[in-house]
């Protein structure tokens, strides 16, 4: 794709600022061209807007001294985690300084008696399952990708295990904060409930760096089951597929997992993991509990798919298997990618009433016949959301506009459906444009007074989530 020039305000840095930032954190600072534009990147169609200098501080008070001197040097901020996020969540739109909390990776406190811990942002999710799996506990919120769990709440993150465990609104119980005058804010304690106060936490959660830094996050853990088993079920159409997805989550069944593939996707998984599964849309499947509530859950979904004309199910029961079921379903982007080399993915999701789901995966399916490129659908449909890939040349003008006229439609559809232009990727500013119509002109008025009272200088992470007044 080529690439965007970066924005004529973009803005130099201030003589001696790099010998001060290095001074600040032990010299771990970087302006090698290609740090600079995978940190301006993440793994989306969205060209690289690389930073003028990456820091890597250790600790919370180095990067509240990093933020004190960008705040007097007037130097934009771009908070950066695993590089993962889908919509320029981290391009340095105006330049500046890149901290990247990868180093900031120490699990500060687990509390198995209270289901709970407390990590540096730059922990990754993969990284605490590894350290807690002697407690009998786990985090499952499970994006996909092995980010960093600092960036999957400023990004208010979701997944696969979202229908039965919640988003990353529902799992971080409190946040530390380094807010854009240096102060240090934490906005809560660990009890589960609290009626004090404003919510600071769900204030910061999903606030795309725009607000402030999160160095440290403190979760909610929860029991590893008793049972796990997951199963694929082939479907003779993508309505049918989903009919069912529905129809388990009205039926009250506590389903852990129940995501949606069409049959493009499954071509690419198949091809790409070396599976065999038919190819046609299918649902993949996780139950868990105890052993005799694992069976009941799994019998009545088989009953409800094979009234919509499902197949039987393809059972994953073993830990190994379940792996890899879970493992060619993670691995979806690569796949799809996979099948036009040399092309890039032009990604985007919405999320909508369940009632409405069929409606709006039929809207997007339908667009994507017309499609001269490969297109591909993925839905955690259990709670409303999917995704679409386009499978474009990053080269052709024609494709990239077909691709950004197709999710735009299917944005404002979703919007006008009752649901929003994104269930999981984030706003950054590949979907700002999306915000008035979901919200409207007062509430993004207030979004941009509450933007402004905490950030007034506008120094961080500029050109997101807000549309220009």
């Amino acid at each position: 794709m080529s690439p965007i020039q970066p924005p004529p305000d973009r803005t130099p840095l201030a003589p001696d600022t790099l010998h001060r930032l290095a001074a600040i954190v032990g010299g771990k600072v970087s302006t090698r061209p290609a740090d600079l534009t995978v940190h301006g990147q993440g793994e989306c169609y969205h060209p690289s807007m690389p930073p003028d200098v990456v820091c890597f501080p250790g600790t919370t008070a180095e990067v509240a001294a990093v933020v004190k001197l960008a705040r007097e040097t007037g130097t934009p901020i771009v908070p950066f985690g695993a590089g993962t996020s889908l919509e320029g969540h981290t391009a340095a739109m105006r330049g500046g300084i890149c901290i990247d909390l990868g180093r900031m990776n120490v699990i500060l406190d687990v509390r198995p008696e209270d289901m709970d811990v407390t990590v540096q942002a730059g922990v990754t999710r993969k990284q605490l399952n590894s350290h807690i799996r002697d407690t009998g506990l786990f985090f499952p919120v499970d994006p996909g990708a092995d980010a960093t769990l600092g960036g999957m709440a400023a990004t208010r993150a979701s997944g696969t295990n979202a229908v039965r465990y919640g988003t990353m609104r529902e799992n971080v119980l409190a946040l530390t904060v380094v807010l854009p005058d240096g102060s240090i804010v934490k906005t809560a304690n660990r009890a589960r409930k609290s009626s004090a106060g404003y919510d600071l936490t769900r204030l910061f959660v999903g606030s795309e760096g725009t607000l402030g830094v999160i160095t440290e996050v403190t979760l909610r853990l929860h029991g590893i089951p008793e049972a796990v088993t997951a199963a694929v079920c082939s479907f003779p159409d993508a309505a049918s597929a989903v009919t069912t997805a529905i129809q388990v989550i009205q039926s009250g069944i506590p389903v852990a997992r129940v995501e949606f593939v069409d049959a493009v996707g499954i071509v690419a998984v198949n091809r790409f993991a070396g599976l065999d599964y038919p190819e046609t849309p299918a649902l993949f499947f996780e139950f868990h509990g105890s052993d005799a509530g694992v069976r009941e859950q799994a019998a009545r979904t088989g009953e409800i798919a094979v009234e919509n004309g499902g197949s039987a199910f393809a059972w994953a029961a073993g830990a190994e298997e379940r792996s890899r079921l879970w493992q060619a379903r993670h691995d979806f982007h690569y796949a799809v990618m996979a099948l036009r080399p040399g092309a890039r993915i032009w990604g985007t999701d919405v999320c909508v009433p369940i009632s409405r789901l069929v409606e709006c995966i039929g809207l997007a399916r339908s667009d994507a016949a017309a499609a001269p490129f490969p297109v591909a659908a993925l839905g955690h449909v259990g709670d409303g959301n999917f995704h679409m890939s386009y499978v474009i040349d990053p080269d052709s003008a024609a494709e990239r506009r077909m691709a950004e006229e197709f999710s735009t439609r299917l944005g404002l559809h979703a919007i006008a459906l009752g649901g929003t232009c994104t269930g999981e990727h984030g706003i950054g500013y590949g979907k700002v444009k999306f915000m008035v119509p979901e919200f409207g002109e007062e509430a993004v008025a207030l979004m941009r007074t509450l933007k402004s009272a905490i950030d007034p200088a506008g120094l961080f992470n500029p050109g997101k989530i807000i549309p220009p007044a």
